[in-house]
């Protein structure tokens, strides 16, 4: 190299983990602009900036394959829950449900369907938060995913790529219709998915918990991934059951769509039991069908509760109705034999992370059972009359059920996984995910170093036999490589810089249930793009966040 050439930034003696698994090696990194120039013996070189890295983890950035950062990234730029993890770039548009594309009525309904974990900031003029009127506070115009992207463009501290949402797409052309679609709807909705895989999309998501996501039969799914297949993107599915006893069906379902629609599928948040659904998913690889999964290392999940709490029938035909049927008595009535034996399990113990209520909002942290005993009700007429007063923006935890720790080990330990926090950003109490995900998986399944063997975390991660360098490829280059990004998730020279130094002894989640916004430790300097967002442990002003289109 030139001798008068000058790096940017250069970043010195840091054991160097590359994202491909391999074995860390000791190496300098020298930046240019947005990209690694070189990596080796860079000590003589001349540098704007020399970051010491001596005694820590240089790698690349860690990408969160599921998270629901939609509005939030935009509502709080600056993102300190994913940089103090060293998460530089979010995968969103998740669970069939997200912002884009949508004309007036979609984006209305959306923004309230899934305020109980995308929030429904005031971002402006631009992109107004919903009035009480609704319809009139949003654009007039269909928000393509294109103007979607844009928003994101060097206005937030971190990346975003996008999946298409099926139940934007489904609703466009449908509204929340629940019958199957004719072949005239089916191609148009085939129309909007190649639009949006054009205009930079990098797959499409299901969630067929959600409406109207739901809606979508196998074979309307099976002709949307046709579609986007042709684009090279991926198929990535909230499935419509998780359990032990519908997880056969529902894997079944996801993997004939990869095979029909030869396309590569991507179940999000597997939390199933760990023994079964690994042996249906090696099967499924086994026989050719190209498929992958993201998961949290939690045991509780976090959603919206009209979701989990309501049957089908009383979320037909959007909020309106819905709120009009949970003040009908005879509705209640009808509604009283499923709240006694719900058939997701009982709601006792479903905790309220999320009110958007000033009558009820005090209730946050606490479980149906206590908000309901404080109401003198029962958990039937208390989740009815907060669902009302809340205009259906509540989000909740929930346990998971037949999943244990070793479940978690097991699904870690997959070559098969990549980290995906499921990050939801609002509300009082909300799940720790978001703030710890990806430090909790160093700190506690990654066997880091012998500075953390003789650690409680340190003796329990050497259990899952993964190495810290396989734990940062789960963290990094598999959603890299699963998603196409592929000028990210490796320290390569040419690739973009988005590099993370933390100190391995330190690294550690702090968040919990009862305080889940507490920001993670041992993270000490995160690049995006080459530009510094946290400089050894200082958050900067910097916003170099790029939308990372196909």
């Amino acid at each position: 190299m030139d001798k008068d050439f000058m790096f940017d930034i250069v970043i010195l003696g840091g054991r160097v983990v590359d994202g491909t698994g391999s074995p860390w090696f000791r190496a300098d990194v020298g930046i240019v602009g947005d990209r690694i120039e070189a990596i080796g013996r860079l000590t003589q070189a001349s540098a704007r900036l020399r970051i010491d890295a001596d005694g820590r983890v240089v790698c690349p950035g860690f990408i969160d394959a599921h998270v629901h950062g939609d509005l939030m990234l935009l509502a709080d730029p600056a993102h300190e829950p994913a940089v103090r993890q060293g998460v530089t770039t979010y995968i969103i548009g998740q669970d069939g449900e997200s912002m884009a594309p949508a004309g007036p009525a979609t984006l209305a309904y959306m923004r309230q369907y899934t305020a109980g974990f995308n929030g429904n900031p005031d971002l402006g003029e631009a992109f107004p938060v919903l009035t009480p009127d609704g319809l009139e506070a949003t654009p007039k115009r269909r928000l393509a995913i294109a103007d979607y992207l844009d928003l994101f463009n060097r206005r937030c501290a971190i990346n975003v790529a996008y999946l298409i949402p099926n139940g934007n797409v489904r609703m466009e052309v449908m509204g929340l219709a629940t019958r199957q679609a004719t072949e005239a709807e089916l191609e148009r909705m085939c129309q909007l998915v190649r639009e949006g895989m054009d205009q930079g999309a990098i797959g499409l998501s299901t969630g067929l918990d959600y409406v109207p996501s739901r809606y979508a039969d196998t074979n309307e799914l099976i002709t949307l991934c046709r579609a986007m297949a042709e684009c090279g993107g991926v198929y990535v599915t909230h499935m419509r059951r998780y359990d032990r006893a519908g997880l056969a069906e529902s894997l079944a379902e996801v993997f004939r769509i990869g095979d029909e629609a030869d396309v590569a599928v991507h179940v999000s948040h597997f939390n199933s039991p760990a023994a079964e659904a690994l042996e249906l998913l090696d099967a499924a690889r086994d026989r050719g069908v190209d498929a992958t999964f993201d998961m949290y290392p939690y045991l509780y999940g976090n959603t919206i509760l009209g979701m989990i709490a309501l049957p089908p029938w009383v979320q037909e035909g959007g909020i309106g109705p819905t709120l009009e049927r949970l003040r009908d008595r005879t509705v209640r009535h009808r509604l009283r034999d499923w709240f006694t034996d719900p058939p997701r399990g009982p709601l006792e113990a479903v905790r309220l992370s999320y009110v958007a209520s000033e009558r009820y909002r005090h209730l946050e942290g606490c479980s149906l059972e206590e908000a309901a005993a404080s109401e003198g009700s029962d958990i039937g007429d208390f989740v009815c009359n907060l669902l009302v007063d809340a205009e259906m923006i509540v989000g909740c935890i929930l346990p998971h059920r037949g999943r244990s720790e070793d479940d978690l080990r097991a699904m870690f330990a997959h070559p098969a996984m990549m980290a995906g926090s499921d990050g939801v950003f609002v509300g009082g109490r909300p799940h720790p995910r978001g703030w710890g995900c990806f430090a909790r998986y160093l700190a506690k399944y990654a066997n880091l170093s012998a500075a953390r063997r003789d650690t409680e975390h340190g003796s329990k991660a050497a259990a899952t036999g993964v190495s810290l360098e396989q734990a940062v490829a789960r963290l990094s280059y598999h959603a890299a490589r699963r998603f196409g990004l592929k000028d990210r998730g490796l320290i390569r020279t040419g690739m973009a810089a988005d590099v993370v130094v933390f100190d391995p002894a330190t690294i550690q989640d702090r968040a919990t249930y009862d305080n889940g916004r507490q920001l993670a430790l041992g993270v000490e300097t995160v690049l995006v793009n080459g530009e510094l967002v946290l400089d050894r442990d200082r958050r900067t002003a910097a916003l170099p966040g790029r939308p990372l289109r196909r």
